[in-house]
């Protein structure tokens, strides 16, 4: 059997039964999941290479560069600017080319389709609108696959690099630690795109939703009503030492992250007061449902503010995500927050899973990040896709 068709078998042959009273999470954690579902994803795995543009009702997708106003001075972008990646449904006669990130002649990540600075379709007259929100150290592109996805089925959709804690330059202590500040890009995010004369009258005001992966899954989570006590760490720090949010592996680009960010406080008044202000609400009315994955910061969420969020929330994560244990983050998460969706990946789909594919450049130079790349990673995207199309389809429905 190829490898492409072993790879999908052995994730599909795991998740075929459809888990209802008993599911595997409680098997796992002995925690009652109570009139919750992990969904058998054995019918959404597809054997393809790409985002493909097979499924009927589906556009070419058209993408195209911004920027628009942000509060980014503290997290070290002067410019007071959000970068933002818009995608969109462009015309069926749209030439489309690979999505390919790094040297020209030989980049390290590829996969899904667009054309960049296409004309936008001109149906539907109103679409529904969703941000995007990386992890921590990536950039808007790392979800290229669902972005496109998404546009390709009618979405208009727009991810942004946070600043001080992207790909594109160096990190800072403010961007990476005042990681609540990210929920605040989304509505800024939001505000600068609906002001667009290009994309601004397309979109429906009242289909808004948002989407994240790792930190970039927390921080939809912030929006849609959760807030963050920075000090519930230490306790779960003191108890599970080893995990890589607690030995800095899961800030690598910043060694030390918390005794620098401790010593920026003292020096730093602003810094300081952002600091003091991490309880406080950053829920955004504008957004209807939020679609996260794997999402990070399980631990420093407050419990009791997830089981105020009124909006349908849908979670995706992998059993074998060994940065964010499921148990500590995706679980309690979709356990406290009413009516939530989680559906778990068997292992091995681990934390990097969801990023965007790699090519044979991109696992020479990023081992890490890049050991599942190819038909397997594929696999997942296409069905973590669907799950996304879905539940946004449901929670963002159209006026009748």
């Amino acid at each position: 059997m190829p490898l492409l068709l072993r790879s999908c078998a052995r994730i599909a042959g795991a998740v075929r039964a459809r888990l209802v009273r008993r599911t595997s999470v409680e098997a796992q954690t002995n925690a009652p999941i109570r009139h919750r579902y992990v969904l058998a994803l054995a019918a959404s795995i597809v054997l393809a290479f790409r985002v493909p543009l097979a499924n009927a009702g589906e556009t070419p997708s058209g993408f195209a560069n911004a920027s628009v106003p942000g509060n980014t001075a503290l997290r070290g972008d002067a410019r007071e600017r959000l970068d933002v990646v818009i995608w969109y449904p462009a015309p069926v006669t749209t030439a489309v080319h690979p999505v390919e990130l790094g040297p020209p002649d030989a980049p390290y990540f590829s996969e899904g389709e667009g054309a960049k600075d296409a004309p936008i379709a001109s149906k539907p007259a109103h679409m529904p609108f969703v941000v995007v929100s990386h992890g921590t150290g990536g950039s808007a592109m790392d979800l290229a696959w669902l972005c496109a996805g998404l546009a390709a089925r009618g979405y208009i959709v727009a991810a942004v690099d946070h600043p001080g804690n992207n790909a594109l330059e160096r990190p800072t202590v403010a961007g990476t630690s005042l990681y609540w500040l990210r929920a605040d890009d989304l509505s800024r995010v939001i505000d600068g795109v609906l002001a667009m004369p290009r994309f601004g009258p397309r979109i429906d005001r009242a289909r808004i939703g948002a989407a994240g992966e790792s930190l970039g899954g927390y921080t939809v989570l912030e929006i849609a009503g959760a807030r963050t006590d920075d000090r519930l760490l230490n306790p779960y720090c003191a108890q599970h030492p080893d995990t890589p949010v607690c030995t800095g592996k899961a800030s690598p680009a910043i060694p030390d992250l918390r005794a620098k960010a401790h010593a920026l406080a003292a020096a730093d008044a602003e810094y300081r007061a952002a600091v003091s202000a991490d309880m406080n609400s950053h829920r955004d009315p504008r957004v209807k449902a939020v679609f996260s994955i794997e999402p990070a910061e399980g631990p420093e969420i407050i419990r009791g503010s997830l089981a105020t969020i009124r909006i349908p929330i849908a979670f995706v994560a992998g059993f074998g995500d060994q940065v964010l244990p499921v148990t500590d983050n995706v679980i309690p998460d979709a356990l406290a927050i009413p009516n939530a969706q989680l559906t778990l990946l068997p292992k091995p789909v681990g934390h990097y899973t969801f990023l965007i594919d790699c090519t044979a450049a991109g696992v020479r130079a990023f081992p890490a990040i890049c050991r599942d790349a190819g038909p397997a990673r594929i696999a997942v995207h296409q069905a973590t896709l669907k799950l996304a199309a879905t539940f946004f389809a449901r929670a963002l429905p159209a006026a009748p």
